[in-house]
């Protein structure tokens, strides 16, 4: 009996039996390709219902087991992402734009740990060795005993770990991995898929560290099933944007840490380098104070972080006004701009708004509504906030102020950096110390009335 093909969407996973050129799940064009099963039962064999397995060992919840033992590189940004430093048998991946540094982190990350001893194999799929030394001989790595190869075939590179036994391997990268057992191309989803399966089984088995680097769609999304996210231990995405010098490494899955952890490096001519205080580094450049401009005391993972909001509020000549959002979630905006117009009476029909989040950070806390209703309303009505007062706060659609986690948290890094009050929601804890003045606000309209006397 003929196999019944199969087509799957790159872009979320959706099963077809048929090609077609556009996704009904996702609504991804040019997505959809055929892909070969990894193995097949046939009818002479035994279904695993008839065979008899080996018993597994079970343990009750009381059951206390050690955490596994962590070694780290010496870069404190990445180790804090990690969770703490790398994990024996882990396999990570690493997504991120293309030219954003991916292998200019992990090359460094190699150096790092090939230093403290651990023996580690850097594999390009993308560049030849020649290119990686040129790499290296930049970052002023060449002395760091890092093995490197160039090398596509997944089976050539499995057997050399099974030989060669590092700590720690390296794949540069996860779409560019070729298993001669799937028969579709390098980068599709079958090859994917295997890749990523048979480098985390072979990590799992042997007890060492892999690390994948993975392409992203358009989306910002790593690309190739979503299976592969699960499949790994932790996932890392470095981001930033090339006009800027600073890159943020987000953990937004580890299962031997935080999540939402950051790590904040700086571009430089010798590499990336640590930024230990990222607040000073994203307020850097602010200067007087200006209409349209507050400033959020935010919390990214385990700490908080303080940006800059900044708005631009200007009367429309198109007859549908422009919302314009960059580093923050674009429907969040119009739900603010709704609530200031139901709740306060401030309409901004007419007007395009411009939104930014200084430095290129992206920002997806709720707890940022109150900073971003700030910087419209500051542009709106062109009066600037005071310099020394950060903002912070969730807005319901009802227009109260709700309070957020880690209010203390976010005072003492406001209060570290120079500033001296804070605009918050009623209900939150106090200010670290008398000299932080707490103004506390429970609706929008009071915000609005008591701040820019409008409403």
């Amino acid at each position: 009996m003929a196999k019944t093909p199969s087509f799957t969407c790159s872009s979320c996973g959706a099963r077809y039996t048929k090609w077609s050129g556009r996704c009904d799940n996702c609504g991804e064009w040019n997505t959809i390709a055929e892909e070969t099963a990894l193995s097949s039962a046939g009818p002479a064999k035994k279904s695993l219902g008839n065979a008899r397995g080996k018993a597994m060992a079970l343990s009750d919840l009381s059951t206390q087991e050690t955490p596994p033992p962590r070694t780290t590189s010496g870069l404190g940004e990445l180790d804090r992402v990690l969770g703490g430093g790398l994990v024996p048998a882990s396999a990570i991946l690493v997504g991120g734009d293309p030219g954003i540094g991916k292998s200019t982190l992990l090359l460094q990350a190699a150096a790092a740990f090939a230093r403290k001893g651990l023996k580690t194999i850097y594999v390009s799929g993308e560049e030849a060795s020649a290119q990686v030394r040129m790499r290296a001989n930049r970052l002023d790595l060449t002395d760091a005993p890092v093995q490197l190869a160039a090398e596509t075939n997944l089976r050539d590179i499995l057997t050399t770990l099974e030989a060669e036994r590092p700590a720690l391997a390296i794949i540069d990268s996860i779409q560019t991995m070729w298993a001669d057992n799937v028969d579709s191309a390098p980068g599709s989803v079958s090859q994917v898929r295997a890749a990523a399966h048979e480098l985390t089984s072979f990590a799992k088995r042997v007890g060492i560290s892999v690390i994948l680097v993975g392409h992203v769609t358009k989306e910002g999304q790593i690309a190739g099933p979503r299976v592969v996210e699960h499949m790994v231990d932790t996932v890392l995405y470095f981001e930033g944007e090339r006009g800027h010098q600073f890159r943020v490494l987000r953990a937004v899955k580890n299962r031997f840490g935080p999540a939402d952890e950051i790590g904040v490096f700086e571009m430089t001519g010798n590499g990336l380098a640590e930024v230990l205080n990222p607040s000073a580094l994203f307020l850097s450049e602010r200067g007087d104070p200006t209409p349209g401009s507050a400033v959020f005391a935010g919390i990214e993972g385990t700490r908080p972080v303080l940006v800059e909001f900044q708005a631009l509020v200007a009367p429309s000549p198109h007859s549908q006004p422009r919302r314009t959002v960059v580093g923050w979630d674009g429907s969040r905006l119009a739900m603010i701009l709704a609530v200031l117009e139901a709740r306060c009476g401030i309409p901004f029909a007419g007007l395009d708004v411009y939104l930014n989040v200084a430095g290129g950070m992206k920002v997806s806390e709720p707890a940022a509504d109150l900073a971003v209703a700030a910087a419209l309303l500051s542009a709106r009505e062109d009066a600037a906030l005071p310099a020394d007062t950060v903002v912070f706060g969730e807005i319901s659609l009802s227009g109260a102020l709700r309070a957020v986690s880690q209010t203390e948290n976010r005072l003492k890094e406001a209060q570290k950096l120079g500033f001296t009050s804070a605009i918050t929601p009623a209900g939150g804890k106090s200010a670290p110390s008398s000299d932080m003045k707490l103004t506390k606000m429970r609706d929008l309209a009071s915000f609005v009335g008591e701040t820019f006397g409008a409403g």
